[in-house]
């Protein structure tokens, strides 16, 4: 399948000598919704800006659909909606006049019932006559969104599109995303809201210091780097870990209370029952167990911090 989104070895640094993107190598499939998630100033405004042609790039290629993004821009730039993180809209036009122009800013025919359907998608048709300055912070964003589907792009950047919206508003947009997908948008969205990207997205990347450290399917990315942690609550406390079982990965926890085992549950064997036997040829007792397994917000904080982990080595039976 053709990627409707090509990136290759895109760069970008600025006059102050800041290194914004170093060789950035990215696809995107059509249908796709894809998670952008990295720290402030990672490179994800930077990268969404040069492919929507705000930005210039200091080199690489990017298309969009086909259509290079610098010799042939008009093409390119129709293909793609853009929703940016600042709130800035027309305040004294009406919702319906700020869609209708935004379409027309495209070439494109008048329909005014494709802006019907994108106003009652997001629940703005009853507002399509009020003046965006006398709309809520949600309601603006949704004109944001509006304004953006208006010329029926193929490819939609939602940068940062919940932030500061309440928590149902912010499911209503999940929502409206994933009806998006299903009429055949492709969808990149960056979110400081690891919960946002679990839950919608198809892939994830992450960006560090304007360098893509991975990128990888939600479900494959959470099963390679996250871990599982065996915790158990001990029947007596302990002041430390014993000396002899110091190479078994065990951390205290809950003021002595409890012993934390950590394992990947990939490998062939966890370790957990050779566990079991040296506590119990120790004395150490313990009343209960349990086990818990990495979120995508743990797999996130570990990336930023501490970069891709190299592939691991097959476990030996």
């Amino acid at each position: 399948m053709t990627p409707i989104l090509s990136i290759r070895q895109l760069t970008k640094t600025y006059a102050s000598g800041l290194s914004a993107l170093k060789g950035v190598d990215l696809d995107i499939a059509p249908g796709e919704i894809f998670a952008l998630l990295g720290p402030n100033g990672a490179g994800k405004t930077t990268l969404i800006s040069i492919v929507c042609g705000i930005v210039n790039a200091s080199g690489g290629t990017v298309h969009v659909d086909g259509h290079d993004i610098v010799r042939d821009y008009r093409a390119a730039r129709a293909t793609i909606g853009l929703v940016p993180q600042e709130l800035s809209t027309d305040a004294f036009e009406t919702v319906w006049a700020t869609v209708r122009f935004s379409r027309g800013l495209f070439g494109k025919p008048r329909d005014d019932a494709h802006l019907e359907r994108v106003l009652r998608d997001l629940s703005l048709w009853d507002k399509r006559d009020s003046k965006i300055m006398t709309l809520s912070g949600g309601m603006k964003r949704r004109v944001l969104i509006a304004k953006a589907l208006a010329h029926e792009p193929r490819l939609l950047f939602l940068d940062e599109p919940t932030a500061g919206v309440d928590v149902e508003l912010r499911r209503d947009m999940w929502q409206m995303v994933r009806g998006l997908r299903e009429r055949g948008v492709t969808v990149i969205l960056t979110t400081h809201y690891i919960e946002e990207a679990e839950e919608m997205a198809d892939r994830i990347g992450v960006i560090r210091q304007g360098e893509l450290v991975v990128v990888e399917d939600k479900h494959v990315l959470m099963r390679k780097l996250g871990k599982k942690q065996l915790t158990l609550q001990l029947a007596e406390p302990l002041a430390a870990v014993p000396g002899a079982l110091a190479d078994a990965a065990l951390e205290l926890a809950d003021d002595g209370h409890a012993l934390v085992y950590t394992f990947d549950a990939q490998r062939e064997q966890t370790g957990i029952a050779a566990l079991l036997r040296r506590l119990d040829e120790h004395g150490i007792a313990f009343k209960d167990l349990h086990s818990s397994e990495s979120s995508l917000e743990d797999i996130f904080v570990d990336l930023v911090h501490n970069g891709p982990r190299p592939p691991r080595a097959e476990a030996r039976p």
